[in-house]
């Protein structure tokens, strides 16, 4: 008997680490299309005849879809069944990859990205759910998620140098066709391995919520993506963005008297998670506004060529998987909030390395050391975060926790890129007298400095506030 209970635990255990595995790679598919485009799409112009304006929403969206549907699809993962959603999503994204990479007009890519977008909505939050649900154990959901956390980082570093190898060595359609085996293997393995898992109780989806909520996201998002190609005074992104604070206002007094809304106030009060969200805001916007600018920086004024540009990346991916590998470890020995402090100063001492790198620095002295110190910090952080922003979700609410970080991730990087390009280009405009090399460099550093300033106060607030927060039973130490 004995002989057989240890048998069935193990094919227990070994079906959650397949399951992980899967998951994973998914995550991985779905972070790297947020910027695997960037490199490509010189290329994707002169094949296709995009127009200026219209080749920004390539990029754009992806990012509006994505940002704008999570906490729909994430609410919708805990009522319907999160492997369900998560299925629905994951065959969406790959149809719409398939519809990408055999676009021949431009209104056939943007499409595609906006359906990619959407399908990244729907699978994105129910596989984090999937797996705070698989793993249940505080000190096993903190591996999870580190592992989880550091995927993630590495797929938004990895898409750089994927997108220029392929466009330089083959073509763009291929950075779209290549997701079409990773949602075929995820379709096909994850049925086996993961239960069905909803809401413990029957409940309606709270449709006046969901219009409103969605709303409110999709047009904040479209604002900070139009803020950033024109000005925050611009009426195609000051009208979006003054509608976004008018829903939010809607659907928090829908919410406040709603029976089962789409986010109970409670869920977004609690203190400890509302902390770390808090955190994850700030982290966000640094850290894709330092994506960005350094790869613009890295070919506009040091000169690197696509290829170059993204291989370049790879070290920042090692020091990643580095501090995904410490995060828990750090977690385990020092306690929530200390690691947290810890990481996020770490990341902010390597922006401050990363914003003196000059024109005429070489890639070991003067950008290499900066993204190391950066990306290690990157990899402490993410993981940790995750587990404190889900702390105490359940069977009832676990997809809305997940999709709830993951809009506060995507707000925040939006926010991030718009914001501090703004104030990069500013800078460089004000002291294109001095020479366009310096002013472009002066610009990079400027903006980077105010991303370590970001990061620096989401570790004062977690200092100050964390530790007030009491987090629910069996969360590690704050």
């Amino acid at each position: 008997m004995t002989s057989v209970s240890t048998t069935a635990g193990a094919d227990a255990v070994g079906r959650r680490g397949a399951a992980l595995v899967v998951l994973c790679f998914v995550q991985f598919m779905l972070v790297l299309d947020d910027n695997v485009v960037s490199v490509a799409l010189p290329s994707m112009r002169d094949d296709l005849g995009f127009g200026t304006a219209g080749l920004a929403w390539v990029v754009n969206a992806y990012f509006l879809a994505f940002g704008g549907l999570l906490l729909l699809f994430g609410r919708m993962a805990d009522l319907l069944g999160r492997r369900r959603v998560f299925l629905t999503g994951v065959a969406l994204f790959g149809a719409a990859s398939l519809v990408c990479g055999l676009a021949q007009e431009p209104w056939q890519l943007v499409a595609g990205r906006f359906v990619q977008g959407a399908g990244s909505a729907m699978a994105s939050p129910a596989a984090l759910a999937l797996i705070a649900l698989l793993f249940p154990g505080s000190a096993e959901r903190a591996r999870a998620f580190g592992i989880w956390g550091g995927i993630a980082a590495l797929g938004g570093t990895m898409g750089l140098v994927i997108s220029g190898a392929l466009t330089g060595l083959a073509s763009w359609r291929w950075i779209f066709l290549i997701n079409l085996p990773v949602a075929l293997a995820a379709v096909v393995l994850l049925p086996r391995l993961v239960p069905e898992s909803r809401a413990g109780r029957a409940a309606r989806l709270d449709v006046p919520g969901a219009v409103l909520g969605t709303g409110a996201l999709v047009a904040l998002v479209y604002g900070l993506l139009r803020a950033g190609e024109s000005s925050w005074g611009d009426a195609t992104a000051a009208g979006p963005l003054v509608l976004a604070v008018v829903l939010a206002v809607a659907f928090v007094a829908v919410e406040a008297r709603a029976a089962e809304p789409l986010v109970p106030l409670s869920f977004l009060s609690f203190r400890f998670r509302a902390v770390a969200n808090g955190a994850t805001l700030l982290f966000s916007a640094a850290m894709y506004a330092m994506a960005f600018l350094l790869m613009v920086h890295l070919q506009t004024v040091l000169g690197y060529r696509p290829l170059a540009a993204g291989l370049a990346y790879l070290p920042y991916g090692a020091g990643i998987l580095a501090g995904m590998w410490l995060s828990s470890r750090a977690v385990a020995r020092l306690g929530m909030r200390p690691a947290l402090v810890m990481s996020f100063l770490i990341t902010a001492a390597g922006l401050l390395l990363l914003s003196g790198v000059a024109p005429d620095d070489g890639y070991a002295s003067g950008v290499l050391p900066g993204m190391l110190v950066t990306s290690i910090g990157c990899g402490l952080s993410l993981p940790a975060l995750t587990v404190a922003a889900l702390t105490g979700t359940t069977e009832e609410n676990a997809g809305l926790g997940s999709a709830v970080l993951s809009s506060v991730q995507q707000i925040g990087g939006a926010v991030g890129v718009a914001v501090l390009v703004a104030l990069a280009t500013r800078r460089r405009d004000g002291l294109t007298s001095e020479g366009s090399q310096y002013a472009a460099t002066e610009g990079f550093s400027f903006a980077l400095v105010v991303a370590a300033v970001l990061v620096a106060l989401g570790a004062a607030a977690i200092a100050a506030l964390l530790g007030r927060a009491r987090p629910p039973e069996g969360t590690p130490d704050v």
